[in-house]
């Protein structure tokens, strides 16, 4: 056992520890010192490179000590034992681990035994240790482990430190799988276990900010694998797998590699932080990196030291992926006949996992390489792929060379697979995992592991891309597709060849980090791709042009006015044609939601749905015939009158006369439905009742909307927007009017903190109060901001950049700021805008993770074109200002 084979007097000498209690020294000062000092040594051996497989069973050696002798020192009582369970148990400690205890009793305590057990616990916490115990007999024990896995598997770790040995070994008898928890239910809980862990971080290893603990690929699956084999095979240690031909020696070796380097991070972050911390989160990664040797002065070093990171752990989740299947054949499957199913000459299914029919399968036909993948699409009945066809695979990944890449059979193989109606996402991914897509396709292998520098990506490029063409799959299935637009749906089946998009979507990002443009060098690899695969050269000119393209979309409905119909043309324009329309409003979609799973909302999806419909629109009217402003007007209020003769309000009034001097912007750029319901209010409204606010939880705009009319304020955008802040509300969409009788007309979309829209009579009661707190007191000093700014932001300082350009056709100056996010953003810019004498018509509100890039229309205070040099020198040096100073 690991214990037996450490000695270190200098980390702590029991003969030196009980001479200094007899010579009276303090027993709490005494072990403080004693923890104190080792913990030091075990950080100065960590510097200077000492295995880590020691240290970890090092700090758990010194834990036995200290916690025997404390024991000695405060309970006297024979029937008690002191059991190291978990983590401890295993004898895995880091600086910062959590100490798990069990005191284990024989009967009732008694008042005596009760204060003994307290004193000792109390002593524990009094020097520092962060320990969780739970005080049981072996009855509540057995109780407790039958009706939870968790504590079941706690106990499998148990591990006597001193006290009653006959009580210990009750517990391990009756909590043993003859007792409870057999190997087969233990084993099928701790696969939905793994699973339901797995599905909170999405399946992917390769996230940007990934535990260490609990991640896929993590420690946690390394345990995993050790718990069941406990449970199966009783005590034993890694190593004996290889013995039981569920490892190679090299695959045992790589599982060594994996757990040492995950140790090593893990022992990183515990002293960098000085707490129990799993996440590598951006704070940490450099300094972890530069411990590891990756020192840069940019991001290169980290990005080296996080390739390594990603790598290991997809080994690890392929391992544990491997032993998991072994184990379902031994414990599963280990009294029933095998049932081997042929289905072709190199593949046949045993017990529903498919396998090679022979180990030079490969060797013979290399083809089968790409073959295995399109069988299990093609085969609903196959669960995976089995334990020893993984291992084959990846011996094989040699043979898929240019000469493998260049043979057509090959390259028809591969479109099979893009093409089929089924697991199209999930096959890539597993071709990713066994290294099978790299191989094949040696752009995607340079973007294997690459990082993404900001907050807008959570994952890194390949693994992103896996969920773009995820996400397209899902569009097709019923089960999946509640989680985007109603409208990916019908796009999709009328698009004449999904494979078409499925191809976007690998290569859409697949040239970042090159030098150069990614979208211009991405599409010259697709079009290159899809001439090898005999794609025809419409296909791979739509293809390329998708790829060259991809950001179109997303940049023109978050960064332009697509209420103005001269918008939507130019971008009908750039379109061409309703299927390039419909392939890349899929791939925006999905491209979009695939980057973070907290960044898709609704309002994006109403958003890029409103362009679609507006550019749709126009292409069926013809690019020679676009939409004008005067004909949109006149339609927008016809059907306003309809709304409103449909649903005549109470008491009557005549709409022309509500509508009389709001502008052409106005009905440019709000919906009839939204006419129709401001016109409602603002009629039954006197200027005493002023300001008028309204909300509406969830409108067509795919958020909150929030509706303020009133009189004309220089302070009105700064005032309400920092109330809205001070809410929790994230604004994604201003619109600001201003009447010629001298009446603002402000809507704002908003969204939760959450993402959601705002729900609930108390919640809208609390908005419309904040807001009218607000501005009814504009002259008051502006409210300060409440909210606290990420810690993720300062890992991403972005230069504050505002730029200027004229839009004459609509006779008002763009302004746009560029800077990185932080709490109060748009009223710090309004509060700028005030100070120098601008007015907002507008505004489009675009935040890519960090990073802000707003855009604003104003005016002077004249609603004239800003021309003027030094006010936009006065609005450039005013918002820098008020960012920075924030």
């Amino acid at each position: 056992m690991w214990h037996e084979e450490i000695s270190d007097p200098v980390l702590f000498d029991q003969a030196a520890f009980e001479q200094a209690l007899r010579n009276g020294t303090a027993a709490l000062p005494l072990c403080k010192r004693t923890l104190s000092d080792g913990r030091h040594r075990l950080l100065d051996q960590f510097a200077s490179g000492k295995p880590i497989r020691e240290l970890v069973h090092k700090r758990a050696w010194l834990i036995d000590h200290v916690l025997t002798e404390v024991w000695r020192l405060n309970v006297d009582v024979p029937d008690l034992a002191l059991v190291a369970v978990g983590g401890y148990g295993r004898g895995e400690l880091h600086p910062c681990s959590d100490i798990d205890l069990l005191i284990l009793t024989k009967s009732r305590l008694s008042s005596g035994c009760k204060s003994q057990i307290e004193r000792f616990l109390t002593f524990l916490w009094d020097t520092g240790l962060e320990v969780g115990h739970s005080v049981r007999s072996v009855r509540q024990c057995v109780r407790e482990a039958k009706s939870d896995v968790t504590v079941a598997t706690n106990l499998i770790e148990a591990r006597l430190l001193c006290g009653n040995r006959d009580l210990f070994d009750e517990l391990v008898r009756e909590t043993s799988p003859r007792r409870m928890w057999p190997t087969r239910r233990f084993f099928e809980a701790k696969l939905r276990e793994q699973a339901a862990r797995h599905q909170k971080f999405e399946h992917t290893e390769h996230s940007l900010e990934p535990n260490v603990k609990e991640g896929p690929g993590g420690l946690r699956d390394i345990q995993m694998i050790g718990w069941v084999a406990q449970r199966h095979f009783g005590p034993g240690r890694l190593r004996d797998l290889v013995a039981r031909g569920f490892l190679t020696e090299q695959e045992y070796q790589a599982l060594g590699r994996g757990r040492s380097f995950l140790w090593q991070v893990r022992f990183a972050l515990h002293k960098l932080t000085g707490r129990r911390e799993d996440r590598l989160q951006f704070d940490h990664q450099k300094s972890v990196a530069a411990l590891f040797g990756y020192e840069a002065p940019d991001n290169s070093g980290v990005e080296q030291f996080m390739k390594l990171y990603y790598r290991t752990v997809r080994e690890l989740n392929r391992l544990n992926e491997m032993l998991l299947q072994h184990f379902e054949e031994v414990i599963i499957y280990a009294r029933r006949t095998a049932r081997i199913r042929p289905i072709n000459k190199r593949f046949q299914a045993h017990n529903d996992f498919i396998e090679a029919r022979s180990r030079n399968v490969f060797s013979r036909y290399p083809l089968a390489l790409l073959e295995l993948f399109l069988l299990i699409q093609q085969d609903p009945r196959i669960k995976g792929v089995r334990a020893s066809t993984i291992r084959l695979v990846r011996e094989s990944l040699p043979l898929i060379d240019d000469d493998f890449r260049a043979d057509i059979r090959n390259r028809s193989l591969f479109m099979e697979i893009i093409r089929q109606p089924r697991h199209v996402g999930h096959e890539l991914r597993r071709m990713h995992r066994y290294g099978v897509l790299g191989a094949y396709l040696p752009e995607f292998a340079s973007i294997e592991g690459q990082m993404q520098f900001d907050l807008f990506h959570v994952y890194t490029v390949d693994e992103h891309i896996l969920f773009v063409v995820r996400n397209m799959r899902y569009f097709g299935l019923k089960e999946e597709s509640r989680q985007f637009p109603l409208l990916c749906q019908r796009v999709l089946k009328a698009i004449p060849k999904q494979e078409l998009l499925y191809l976007a979507g690998i290569f859409h990002d697949i040239a970042k980090g090159r030098r150069g443009d990614h979208s211009d060098l991405g599409a010259e690899d697709a079009v290159r791709f899809c001439i090898a695969h005999q794609l025809s050269e419409f296909d791979a000119r739509l293809v390329g042009w998708l790829v060259k393209h991809h950001l179109l979309m997303s940049k023109t409905a978050q960064r332009e006015d697509i209420d103005d119909p001269d918008v939507v043309n130019h971008f009908a324009a750039a379109v061409g044609d309703v299927m390039h329309l419909n392939y890349l409003y899929l791939l925006t979609v999905a491209d979009i939601s695939g980057t973070n799973p907290k960044l898709w909302n609704s309002w994006k999806g109403a958003l890029l749905g409103d362009l679609y419909d507006r550019t749709l629109l126009a292409l069926r009217r013809g690019l020679e015939n676009p939409i004008d402003k005067e004909e949109r007007i006149r339609d927008v209020k016809a059907e306003t009158l309809a709304i409103l003769r449909r649903e005549p309000p109470p008491g009557g009034f005549d709409p022309e006369e509500v509508w009389s001097g709001l502008g052409d912007d106005y009905f440019l750029r709000h919906s009839p439905d939204e006419i129709a319901w401001h016109t409602c209010a603002i009629a039954r409204v006197s200027d005493d009742r002023l300001p008028l606010i309204l909300v509406r939880e969830m409108t067509d705009r795919g958020g909150t909307e929030i509706f303020i009319y009133m009189r004309d304020h220089d302070n009105i955008f700064s005032r309400s927007t920092r109330a809205l802040d001070r809410l929790g509300l994230n604004i994604v969409d201003a619109r600001i009017i201003t009447s010629n009788s001298g009446y603002t007309l402000d809507t704002f979309i908003v969204l939760e903190e959450s993402g959601e829209v705002v729900k609930g009579k108390d919640r809208i009661r609390e908005i419309k109060e904040g807001l009218r707190d607000a501005l009814i007191s504009l002259d008051q000093p502006l409210a300060r901001i409440t909210r606290i700014r990420p810690r993720t932001l300062k890992h991403f300082p972005i230069p504050t950049h505002v730029r200027f350009s004229t839009d004459d056709k609509n006779r008002r100056t763009v302004m746009e700021v560029i800077a990185t996010d932080r709490p109060g953003f748009l009223s710090s810019v309004g509060v700028a805008m005030e100070f120098c004498g601008a007015r907002l018509h507008g505004a489009k509100i675009a935040t890519y993770g960090e990073r802000v890039e707003d855009i604003f229309f104003i005016t002077d205070r004249s609603n004239r074109i800003i021309t003027d040099p030094p006010m936009l020198n006065c609005l450039r040096s005013s918002i820098t200002d008020s960012l920075t100073a924030n």
